[in-house]
């Protein structure tokens, strides 16, 4: 099935006048907030396609980042960084949870301390506005506090291309719905997101759709020199305990994924296909070893030259690994992303609805199970499906892909007008 979404800027955001003036006072300082630093390739990826926009398009600019290691990305982006908070606040839950309100508000007023100055803070792209894996004391508040603290000192609020929802707990919940509604602006990086919004309450006249920005990172540009003439399936293996990973029975939800895609590996080596393994998070390590023990007692042979699990650390590592690949099987959200960008037909295994709008757009909604319910016989048949639609499908997703690149200059535009035009567009002659 065919579908189109329609990328636009609502009406309201493109008045002119006082009220657009007002959006207009944003100086050089600007702060960029997110779960940045932490092992994941789609947050980093979406941290460095905001960083490269504004460099080149506001290089005076003075960036800095709230993130989850501020070393780490210190070092890899060469910005100031400062923590989001001083620790993750995974504890137990029940009412061991309050005992962390005093420290949650002394970092509170720390961030109103390192947030004073900024003119400008901007959330890049990624999920930020689900409670995937947390607790409401962690990441939940931690948007909210320096939402709020951002918006006490005279700073504007960019939510650019976010995910939203699932929120499953009630507070975690009101907790990212007021965050959100802090904002100056906000564009969601699907129609689910927004659709979600919605359904929480909450007025999204004035917010725009816009697809992930993580689509804005450059391919890689060294030439593939193909070995073989066998396909190659790129097979994105997921660290999957559930929605909840510190819930119980998530080990059993690991357990069963892992067991049927080593299944589905298996049908494909016995196809006569070759396999790369992929990943996106640094803890997908233990995912990838499992799964290759599961299959080398089925195939003790399958090591020889047919499955390849190189390491990566970011999305261009990932771009250029499925490059080496003809098709992709993935659950990550931004393994859908890279392969999509690299122009190569997908089938989604995901955990959250998210990947099912994303697939949607591309003409891909035939190919889509859930990372907890799918069936192997149901995904080979997809993938044969899938394969003898190869090129037709290739075809359509180049030309989603240049909808996808001209919406986002459409939107890189909107916020050089509203938010960053007092900043000068180039730096002065030396």
């Amino acid at each position: 099935m065919k579908t189109q979404t329609r990328y636009d800027v609502p009406a309201a955001l493109e008045k002119t006048g006082r009220e657009q003036g007002e959006c207009r006072k944003a100086g050089e300082n600007i702060v960029l907030f997110g779960l940045f630093g932490c092992g994941n390739f789609g947050n980093d990826g979406s941290l460095e396609a905001m960083i490269d926009f504004l460099r080149q398009a506001r290089p005076k600019a003075k960036l800095s980042c709230v993130c989850a290691d501020p070393d780490l990305i210190a070092r890899e982006f060469a910005v100031e960084a400062y923590p989001i908070r001083g620790s993750r606040g995974r504890g137990r839950s029940g009412w061991l949870a309050f005992m962390k309100i005093p420290a949650r508000l002394f970092e509170a007023a720390r961030a109103f301390r390192y947030i004073r100055g900024a003119e400008l803070m901007i959330v890049p792209g990624t999920g930020i506005l689900d409670d995937y894996g947390e607790r409401f004391y962690g990441v939940p508040f931690d948007i909210f506090r320096w939402c709020l603290a951002a918006r006490i000192t005279g700073a504007k609020i960019a939510f650019v291309s976010i995910g939203a929802g699932p929120i499953r707990h009630g507070l975690s919940r009101l907790l990212m719905i007021s965050a959100a509604r802090l904002a100056h602006y906000r564009s969601y990086r699907d129609l689910l997101s927004k659709e979600f919004m919605e359904s929480a309450g909450f007025d999204t006249r004035r917010d725009a759709i816009f697809p992930d920005i993580a689509f804005k990172l450059r391919k890689p540009t060294t030439p593939i020199h193909r070995r073989n003439t066998r396909l190659t399936v790129g097979v994105g293996v997921m660290n999957y305990s559930g929605w909840y990973g510190f819930a119980a029975g998530g080990e059993g939800i690991f357990d069963c994924y892992i067991g049927k895609l080593a299944d589905f590996v298996v049908h494909l080596l016995d196809s006569g296909h070759d396999v790369r393994l992929l990943t996106g998070e640094g803890s997908d390590c233990k995912a990838v070893a499992a799964l290759l023990a599961k299959v080398g007692e089925a195939r003790p042979d399958a090591g020889d030259g047919r499955i390849a699990a190189e390491p990566a650390h970011s999305l261009h590592d990932l771009m250029h690994q499925m490059s080496r690949s003809d098709v992709v099987v993935a659950t990550r959200y931004h393994n859908l992303v890279c392969a999509l960008k690299m122009g190569k037909p997908t089938i989604s295994l995901g955990y959250s609805k998210k990947n099912d709008a994303l697939m949607q757009q591309m003409g891909l909604s035939d190919y889509c199970q859930h990372v907890e319910r799918f069936e192997v016989e149901t995904l080979a048949r997809q993938f044969s499906h899938l394969v003898a639609l190869r090129k037709d499908h290739e075809r359509e997703i180049r030309d989603k892909m240049r909808l996808f690149e001209e919406q986002l200059a459409r939107q890189d535009a909107h916020l050089l007008s509203a938010f960053l035009s007092y900043i000068p567009a180039s730096r002065p002659d030396a």
